[in-house]
């Protein structure tokens, strides 16, 4: 069962660090990945996170994604102090409340689209016959009806994309976590995957944090922070916040 009542707040911030640090190592091996940072993101925001290798940005997704947790600060989902949880309570709040894009897509080659988007309802133990239509659904909503029989062999890489972001949707998150999506894809495909991603935030009030170095693909974002050196040092509105 999921680790909070989230559904249930009226609260719209999702997600909230403060003072949040995190190191590596000790004494003169010890390494900074981020250096004190401030953050919130509300429902049905779109934020894209920038910054040259090494700035923090992959290290703050992945605190937000429950992957990591912070040396010293707070991080707070819906008010809950994520920090306080063990690693069985983060497992559920992913589980339950977050849907993760990555790169290289992460799909497993033997079984179809459809098994492949049905597998996290799986871990929730959703029943066979729910999962089917759930997946079913979530295929459609990717523009990917009538693939659902065909393999990741078979399907091109922004077809593959469409099936990892199905999958990521399927269990109704509240965050929509993307790690350099298109990162694999040539620019029209890229482009067709920020549409997806922007039609789904827009309609779906699904929140999404993406993670790119592509500026292009940043600006289908409603906001874009930037990390330098650990630090959060721009946070300003985005093209695709317009009307």
């Amino acid at each position: 069962m999921p680790v909070l009542d989230a559904r249930e707040s009226d609260d719209r911030r999702l997600i909230s660090l403060r003072g949040v640090t995190r190191t590596y190592g000790a004494g003169t091996a010890q390494t900074w990945a981020l250096r004190g940072i401030d953050l919130d993101i509300e429902q049905g925001e779109f934020v894209a996170v920038m910054g040259p290798s090494g700035s923090g940005k992959s290290t703050c997704m992945n605190m937000i994604g429950c992957l990591d947790t912070p040396s010293t600060g707070t991080y707070r989902f819906r008010g809950l102090d994520v920090g306080g949880l063990d690693r069985n309570q983060r497992a559920l709040l992913r589980r339950h409340y977050l849907g993760f894009v990555f790169q290289g897509y992460n799909l497993l080659n033997r079984t179809t689209a459809l098994e492949n988007v049905e597998l996290p309802l799986m871990y929730q133990g959703v029943p066979a016959v729910e999962r089917r239509t759930r997946a079913r659904d979530a295929l459609a909503q990717v523009g990917l009806a009538g693939w659902e029989d065909h393999t990741p062999g078979e399907l091109s890489g922004g077809q593959m994309q469409r099936v990892a972001i199905a999958r990521a949707i399927v269990t109704r998150p509240d965050v929509l976590l993307a790690d350099e999506p298109t990162g694999n894809l040539d620019t029209a495909r890229s482009l067709e995957i920020m549409v997806l991603l922007s039609d789904l935030n827009r309609q779906q009030d699904i929140t999404i944090v993406m993670v790119t170095h592509e500026p292009e693909m940043a600006s289908y974002a409603k906001r874009i922070v930037h990390f330098v050196d650990g630090r959060v040092t721009a946070d300003v509105p985005a093209g695709g916040g317009e009307a």
